[in-house]
C-alpha cells in the first residue's frame, strides 16, 4: 500500500520561499504520478503541480507557474515541491498524491488514488 506524508508546511514571510518534501512508502516514486493539490476552507481542493512517473513531464497550475517547481529525489523516494515568492493567496493547506499511472489527466483529483495527510503554508504579509 502507498503511503504519503508531507513535511515542511510552516510560517513564511510574502515574497520567502518554502519547500515541501513528500515521502513515499510502499512503491518506488519512479513508479508514479506525483502530484501536489492545496485547499482553503470552503473551497474545492485546487491542482498545484504533477510529475510524470517518467520524471519528465511537468504540469503546473497558472496561479503558480514560474513560482513553484515540482522534483523528486528517486535515492530518497521523495517529491518536493520548491515554492518561490510566496504570497498571502498561498495560505492554504497542501496535500501530496500518488497515482499508479492509471490517471488520464494529472492536474484532476480523480486521477490521484493516494493522498498525504496534509500540511500548512501560512504566508503574512
Amino acid at each position: 500500500q502507498v503511503q504519503l506524508v508531507e513535511s515542511g508546511g510552516g510560517s513564511v514571510q510574502a515574497g520567502g520561499s518554502r519547500t515541501l518534501s513528500c515521502a513515499v512508502s510502499g512503491r518506488a516514486v519512479s513508479s508514479l504520478h506525483m502530484g501536489w493539490f492545496r485547499q482553503a476552507p470552503g473551497k474545492e481542493r485546487e491542482f498545484v503541480a504533477a510529475l510524470h512517473w517518467n520524471g519528465r513531464n511537468t504540469y503546473y497550475a497558472d496561479s503558480v507557474k514560474g513560482r513553484f517547481t515540482i522534483s523528486r529525489d528517486n535515492a530518497k523516494n521523495t517529491v518536493n515541491l520548491q515554492m518561490n515568492n510566496l504570497n498571502p493567496d498561498d495560505t492554504l493547506v497542501y496535500y501530496c498524491a500518488a497515482d499508479p499511472g492509471s490517471a488520464y489527466r494529472l492536474d484532476a483529483l480523480q486521477g490521484y488514488q493516494f493522498w498525504g495527510q496534509g500540511t500548512q503554508v501560512t504566508v503574512s504579509s
